[in-house]
C-alpha cells in the first residue's frame, strides 16, 4: 500500500507494497445506414491532452507520432481482443499488444482451427497448450493458500504459464505441494521484494486520514447527490475522517475492503465537488471519459500525491498479491513506479479510468512494479457513478422521443460477457465498463456485440 504516515514523509519504497498515499429519387441507390464509430473514436483517443502524450514519450521512449498512434491501436486492440475472446470461448488463452506504438495484437488459443478467424480479425495468432480459464483456475487455488513467502501470483499470457514469485527457495514448491497444483503449470520466479502497504476531488490529489496518514484520491464519483471519490481500502476504514490536500475538512470513508480486495470510497461534505479530472504532469487536468479496462501491454499512467505523474504498461490482469496484512486478488500488475503516499491514486489509460493504486515495490528513482485495484468493481460494489467529461449523447433518442426500451441502463457497470436488451435486440458486453449516455449498445461496437 502506498499510504504515507506524516512521520515517514521521506521514506522510500524498499520493498513491494500497497500505495496509500457510428434523398434520392426513384432511381437512387439505397442509402447505407450510419456507420458505427471505431473503438478509438468511441473512446476519444484524439482528445488525449498534451501532458499525457508527453508523459508517454518520456516514460516509454516514444516519438509524438508513436504516442498518438499507440492510444489508437490500444483502443482498437482491446475491442478486437474482446470480440475474439467471446468467439473463441473456452479455447481463449489471452491477448496482448506489442510494439512501440502497440501496433501488433496477438491472441492465443488452444485450437489450431481458430487461427484463421484470429488473423481475419487483424491479429497475430498463437497456438498454446493451456487455456486462460485453466490457468486462472489454478491460480485461484494457490491464492487461497499463499502466504508472504509467495507474495505475487499471476498468469503470464505471453508465456502461457502461471507465475509464482517466492522470497525464499522452496516456498513455491511447498505451496504447489500443499494445494496439489501441477508444477508443469507454474514458473517460479525468485524475488527479493515483499509487497507491503505503503500507508502514507481531483484524481491524484492528496488527502489525509484522521489528520495524519496521507493517501491519494483515485477517481471522483457521485452517489445520488453526494460527491466523493474512490480510493484504496487500506487507506482507511468506514468512519475514518479525511481532510483534503489543503488540510480542510473533507469527508469520511463510507465503506472499505482490505484485504481480499483493496477498495473504498469517501463521501465528501458539501464544500467539495467531484470533477472529471486526474492531476496530470505539471498539475494540468487530464480528462476522464469512461472506465474501459485496457489489455495487457497497453500504456497506463498514474497520478499520486508523492511522485506525481508516471507512465508504464499493463503487465497482467487478475494478479494476486499477498501483503503482510493478507491477500489481495484481482489487481492489475504494471511497470509504473510509485512511492508511499501514492496509495489510492489514479491509473488512467488515454482518457479511460483503470483503477486505484494499491501497492508495489521499488521507487521512482530506480523503477518498480505496482498493482492497481480495477475501478469498475469499486463502482459496482458501492453503486457509484464515475464523474466523466461531457459525453456526446450520439444518435440516441432526442428530447421527447420514446426510449427504445430494454434492460441496458446508463450508470450500470457491465462486465465482459454480460447481456442486455436494447431497442429490440440482445447484446453481449465485450469489455468491462460503466455505461453512460452515448454508449448505448448499437453505438459502440467496441463495447457491445449483437447476438
Amino acid at each position: 500500500m502506498l499510504k504515507r504516515h506524516a512521520r515517514a514523509a521521506c521514506t522510500a519504497l524498499a520493498a513491494a507494497g500497497l500505495l496509500f498515499a457510428g434523398s434520392g429519387g426513384a432511381t437512387a441507390e439505397p442509402v447505407p445506414g450510419p456507420t458505427a464509430p471505431s473503438a478509438a473514436t468511441a473512446l476519444r483517443t484524439a482528445d488525449a491532452p498534451p501532458e499525457l502524450l508527453a508523459a508517454l514519450q518520456r516514460d516509454l521512449g516514444l516519438t509524438p507520432t508513436q504516442a498518438k498512434a499507440r492510444l489508437v491501436h490500444e483502443a482498437e486492440a482491446g475491442a478486437t481482443a474482446a470480440r475474439l475472446r467471446d468467439r473463441l470461448g473456452a479455447a481463449f488463452a489471452g491477448a496482448w499488444v506489442d510494439g512501440a506504438d502497440a501496433g501488433t495484437l496477438t491472441v492465443a488459443t488452444t485450437r489450431a482451427a481458430d487461427t484463421a478467424a484470429i488473423r481475419a480479425a487483424g491479429a497475430d495468432a498463437r497456438i498454446v497448450v493451456r487455456a486462460l480459464a485453466d490457468l486462472d483456475s489454478a491460480k485461484a487455488v494457490l491464492d487461497r493458500a499463499a502466504g508472504p513467502r509467495t507474495p505475487v501470483r499471476y498468469v503470464d499470457a505471453r508465456a502461457n504459464t502461471l507465475v509464482v514469485e517466492e522470497t525464499e527457495a522452496g516456498a513455491a514448491a511447498r505451496l504447489l505441494a500443499a494445494t496439489g497444483t501441477d508444477p508443469a503449470l507454474v514458473t517460479v520466479v525468485r524475488t527479493a521484494e515483499a509487497p507491503r502497504p505503503l500507508y502514507d476531488l481531483r484524481g491524484g490529489d492528496a488527502y489525509y486520514m484522521n489528520g495524519s496518514g496521507r493517501c491519494s484520491v483515485g477517481f471522483p464519483v457521485t452517489k445520488g447527490t453526494v460527491n466523493g471519490f474512490a480510493t484504496a481500502g487500506h487507506c482507511g476504514r468506514a468512519g475514518t475522517t479525511t481532510t483534503g490536500f489543503n488540510q480542510v475538512a473533507q469527508g469520511s470513508f463510507q465503506a472499505s475492503v482490505f484485504p481480499g480486495n483493496d477498495m473504498a470510497w469517501v463521501a465528501a461534505n458539501t464544500n467539495w465537488t467531484a470533477t472529471p479530472y486526474v492531476k496530470g504532469s505539471g498539475g494540468a487536468n487530464v480528462q476522464v471519459t469512461g472506465s474501459v479496462l485496457q489489455p495487457v501491454g497497453a500504456s497506463v499512467c498514474r497520478s499520486g500525491s508523492t511522485t506525481g505523474w508516471h507512465c508504464g504498461t499493463i503487465q497482467q490482469h487478475n494478479t494476486s498479491v499477498t501483503y503482510p496484512e493478507g491477500t489481495i486478488s484481482g489487481v492489475t500488475r504494471t511497470t509504473v513506479c510509485a512511492e508511499p503516499g501514492d496509495s489510492g491514486g489514479s491509473y488512467i489509460s488515454g482518457s479511460q479510468a483503470q483503477g486505484v493504486t494499491s501497492g508495489g515495490s521499488g521507487n521512482c528513482s530506480s523503477g518498480g512494479t505496482t498493482f492497481f485495484q480495477p475501478l469498475n468493481p469499486i463502482l459496482s460494489a458501492y453503486g457509484l457513478t464515475l464523474k466523466v467529461t461531457g459525453s456526446d449523447p450520439g444518435p440516441g433518442p432526442g428530447p421527447g422521443d420514446p426510449e427504445p426500451g430494454g434492460t441496458w441502463k446508463a450508470g450500470t457497470v457491465y462486465a465482459a460477457g454480460a447481456t442486455v436488451t436494447y431497442g429490440g435486440g440482445t447484446y453481449r458486453c465485450l469489455q468491462g465498463h460503466q455505461a453512460q449516455a452515448g454508449w448505448e449498445p448499437p453505438n459502440v461496437p467496441a463495447l457491445w456485440q449483437r447476438v
